[in-house]
């Protein structure tokens, strides 16, 4: 029980100490995981602000005219 315990301990350290602080994945450097977590991070703050100004109705042009209708 106390064997099971110690490895459970040091299993909770190693991954409290490694986390998820390292971008890469099997097969990907450090510099391509950052890439890519930058590229996901703007492509959702893009799909953001397109639901926004959808929402707003920013994504058309007006349809007013500063001319007066006879």
């Amino acid at each position: 029980m106390s064997l099971f315990a110690s490895a459970i301990i040091l299993c909770g350290t190693v991954f409290l100490l490694k986390g998820c602080s390292s971008y890469e994945q099997p097969g990907e450097t450090a510099a391509e995981g950052s890439r890519r977590h930058d590229r996901v991070l703007r492509v959702n703050r893009q799909e953001m602000m397109t639901d926004i100004d959808r929402s707003l109705l920013l994504d058309k042009p007006s349809e007013l005219t500063d001319l007066r209708m006879p």
